[in-house]
């Protein structure tokens, strides 16, 4: 069966829970870690998955 494309989705387990479409963006967050700066702007389109990233780095 294919997968859903989710557009809004903001919360990673559901993303997951609902076996959504999601681009693996963990490369960008390594590289943001890494970069250890005080302050990160990140300048995104609407819906280009800023909240769902910042979700995954909760970790509830």
């Amino acid at each position: 069966m294919a997968r859903t494309i989710s557009i809004g989705a903001q919360d990673f387990a559901e993303l997951i829970k609902a076996d959504c479409f999601y681009i693996d963006k963990t490369l960008f967050i390594k590289e943001w870690w890494e970069n250890k700066d005080k302050a990160t702007l990140i300048t995104r389109p609407r819906r280009f998955g800023k909240t769902l990233n910042m979700n995954m780095l909760d970790g509830k």
